[in-house]
């Protein structure tokens, strides 16, 4: 048999297994090795299936874990209260949350007319990753007027979840202001951060929180995988 008919043979069956659910979204095929022994090819064959799945989006590699399969877009509700934990379990996931940088820094000038600041004023500076089912859904950066609340970053270490850490700094509620969407292009290091090609789309949000009486909590901005998530204008919510 033609090696070029060989890998597109194994792609067909490794798509026909992952449609008929064999392999769940989320869940990570064989290793090459594995797949090579299967098929009784090398792996470079291997590979070559491996990747036209790719281009189909049905797989993805993750960097040192292996190739997983796609999983379902997440359904992301916007509205009055954004809830990232909140959303992800109404989707039927399991979110979790990575930060990778917790900075307090004086603010810019930008930062200090959304947040009612004046410039130079100390913010604290938090970036990581949203996931959904161990999957990066989203990388984000989120900016808190420091003094307001002292002890955001500990807290934001112990919860994870920047919603309790809020809580656990006297903050019980608050609501979304406003939410700007637009379309770019992913580059290089926020592709290798979501785990998806230099230059795939994707939605970035940006968003002000405020309190009860309307002063400014939070400018976010995220970044969302655009083939990973559906995002829901929903009308105003309790």
């Amino acid at each position: 048999m033609p090696r070029d008919t060989i890998w597109s043979a194994i792609a067909g069956t490794l798509r026909a297994e992952i449609a008929g659910g064999h392999y769940p979204p989320g869940s990570r095929l064989p290793t090459e090795a594995a797949l090579s022994a299967r098929f009784g090819v090398n792996r470079h064959t291997v590979r070559h299936a491996l990747a036209t799945l790719a281009e189909e989006g049905l797989v993805h590699a993750r960097r040192g874990a292996g190739v997983f399969v796609t999983a379902r877009p997440t359904h992301y509700r916007l509205g009055r209260r954004v809830r990232f934990h909140d959303n992800v379990l109404a989707a039927g996931q399991t979110p979790s949350r990575q930060i990778t940088r917790s900075e307090t820094r004086p603010c810019d000038a930008a930062e200090a007319r959304v947040l009612w600041l004046k410039p130079g004023d100390p913010v604290l500076v938090v970036e990581g990753l949203s996931l959904a089912d161990g999957q990066p859904l989203a990388a984000f950066r989120s900016v808190f007027p420091a003094a307001r609340f002292p002890g955001l970053a500990q807290a934001i270490r112990a919860e994870a979840s920047i919603t309790r850490a809020l809580s656990a700094c006297g903050l019980a509620d608050y609501m979304r202001l406003e939410t700007r969407i637009r379309a770019e292009a992913a580059d290089p290091v926020l592709a290798l951060a979501l785990q998806v090609k230099a230059g795939a789309p994707v939605l970035r949000s940006e968003a002000v929180n405020v309190d009860a009486e309307g002063r400014p909590v939070e400018q976010g901005t995220t970044w969302f995988a655009g083939d990973r998530v559906t995002l829901t204008v929903a009308a105003d919510q309790p």
